[in-house]
């Protein structure tokens, strides 16, 4: 059945394929909620400097970074449950030695401290952004870079953005992680493979700090094509999880000169080792409509049931196509069968950006499980004040619609974001 499947898949993007060779090279779009939400904050990336002589690695190096002030809160529905809040100020200190015979290297401060008058106590404190203690500072990225034309191996702690290990950038501190990691670029072809030891970052669990990634961390290895049609190919071993086998594909197509259609395929195969309870089969597709700055878009997935197994989403936030900014379909697949659909509404104007969607995730019933449901609608909004500076914000309604009873799944998140890139 896989292998149909595969073989399935294959003959679409082929065709998507085909058709895009006619189209220009399409806009870089995001394919998720939860991406866009990961996008707001992104660091701004300097100009790397090549010089001559060792000595101007130091006089040449960069210093960049972000201020971040954020507050976040949670109104809780459940019966005895305390609703929570924090504001905290941190961001990234980042230092770059210029590049010199194809070597360079780079370290990182990663910070977050809460703002004790604006932060509630005790059960009405809010822990996403700077641990339970309150504060949070790790070296976040140092390595070692070395680049030959278009190659490069990078040795050290550092952002990865692959499918199931990413940087997942959606509240204060983002996820970074200490690997080596080898990746060649040539004419819209990326090839990449690594090894993963440990991690850290808001999925890792702020409270642990560096994170082991098991006994023997991860391998991987992906092959991306991007220029009229997109395509990505993965395999990732984990070996005290699951060995997975990812793939994505789909094209821009224009319709006018101001309008254009994006489509995308995405398929995602998890295989049990050493009974850790992570096997799925995950098929998914999206489609957008774009005129101009406004963007109509759909999203489903669906995941069949494997017995006493459930989707594992990797090292951040996954890739699943309708994951929102709290709920992803990985949450309801234990042991059933389960799908998602999400639909949005996007318009970029000037300096503004707002978004809306829409989100159902259900899961069928079985001898071992109930039936679940959960709806999240989400918003949020942005103002690029300059290219340095941002605003921004996000509100979320999350609500149990299997339960009769208020249950964990029902509550309002809101984030208020200000970013400031140097």
């Amino acid at each position: 059945m896989y292998l149909t499947i595969r073989y399935a898949l294959a003959l679409l993007l082929l065709e998507s394929f085909l058709i895009a060779q006619e189209t220009n090279a399409p806009r870089e779009r995001v394919h998720s909620v939860r991406k866009a939400v990961d996008a707001v904050g992104k660091v701004q990336q300097k100009e790397l400097s090549i010089v001559d002589n060792f000595k101007h690695m130091f006089q040449d190096g960069k210093v960049s970074g972000q201020l971040r002030l954020a507050y976040g809160s949670y109104n809780y529905k459940e019966a005895f449950s305390e609703n929570t809040y924090a504001t905290a100020l941190g961001g990234i200190l980042k230092y770059e030695l210029a590049q010199y015979n194809g070597f360079n290297a780079a370290v990182a401060m990663y910070a977050s401290h809460d703002i004790i008058p604006l932060t509630g106590k005790g059960k009405k404190y809010n822990s996403d952004f700077s641990s339970s203690k309150g504060s949070y500072t790790e070296l976040g990225e140092a390595y070692l870079n070395y680049q030959y034309n278009d190659f490069n191996v990078r040795i050290g702690r550092q952002t990865l953005d692959t499918p199931l290990a990413d940087s997942d950038d959606v509240r204060m501190i983002q996820n970074s992680f200490n690997a080596a990691v080898m990746s060649y670029d040539y004419n819209g072809i990326s090839i990449i493979a690594g090894n993963i030891q440990s991690w850290q970052g808001f999925d890792a669990g702020l409270d642990d700090g560096w994170v082991n990634i098991g006994d023997k961390g991860v391998n991987f290895a992906g092959l991306s094509y991007n220029n009229a049609v997109e395509f990505s190919s993965w395999y990732y071993n984990m070996p005290d999880y699951t060995n997975a086998f990812y793939c994505e594909g789909g094209f821009t197509y224009p319709l006018e000169k101001q309008i254009s259609l994006h489509t995308m395929l995405q398929y995602l195969h998890e295989s049990q080792l050493k009974q850790s309870g992570y096997g799925a089969n995950i098929y998914g597709g999206s489609i957008e409509l774009v005129f101009d700055g406004l963007g109509l878009n759909f999203a489903y997935n669906k995941a069949d049931r494997k017995k006493d197994q459930e989707a594992f989403s990797g090292t951040g936030g996954g890739t699943l196509f309708t994951s929102m900014d709290t709920m992803t379909l990985d949450l309801l697949t234990k042991n059933r069968e389960a799908d998602a659909y999400v639909s949005g509404i996007s318009y970029d104007f000037n300096h503004y950006s707002v978004l809306y969607a829409y989100g159902d995730f259900k899961a069928k019933a079985n001898a071992q499980e109930q039936a679940a449901e959960v709806v999240e609608q989400d918003i949020s909004f942005e103002y690029h004040v300059n290219e340095s500076f941002l605003l921004a914000a996000v509100y979320v309604n999350s609500a149990d619609k299997a339960s009769i009873q208020k249950s964990e799944y029902d509550f309002n998140r809101l984030q208020i974001m200000m970013n400031y890139n140097f």
